[in-house]
Order: C-alpha cells, then sequence, then structure tokens
C-alpha cells in the first residue's frame, strides 16, 4: 500500500472520530457536513504534497 493510501486512510480515521463528536454534541448536520469536506481537502492536499516525488534537480 502507497504512504498517499495511508495518509488518506488515517485522514478518513480523523474525520471519521470528529464528526461522530460534533454528532454527539448535537452540532447541526450542515456544519459537520462542511466540516468534514474542509477536512478532507486539506487532508487530500497534505497528503499529496508529503508524497509527491521531488523533482530533480537540472544540470
Amino acid at each position: 500500500m502507497s504512504s498517499f493510501a495511508l495518509y488518506l486512510i488515517g485522514m478518513l480515521v480523523v474525520i471519521g472520530g470528529l464528526v461522530y463528536v460534533a454528532y454527539l454534541l448535537h452540532v447541526p448536520t450542515q456544519w459537520i457536513v462542511a466540516g468534514a469536506v474542509v477536512l478532507l481537502g486539506a487532508g487530500i492536499i497534505g497528503a499529496v504534497t508529503h508524497t509527491r516525488r521531488r523533482d530533480p534537480p537540472e544540470s
């Protein structure tokens, strides 16, 4: 499994936990969905940033 996939799986677990806590705290559904979408976007950006291959230096 690639490190990108592991990063995203970990991010999904974190988002799932935060969504569950927000649900238990009776946060309105639209805010839970909006927060999950924002966190998912941030997770994808973070995964791409941390797992991309560096460009070789130009000679």
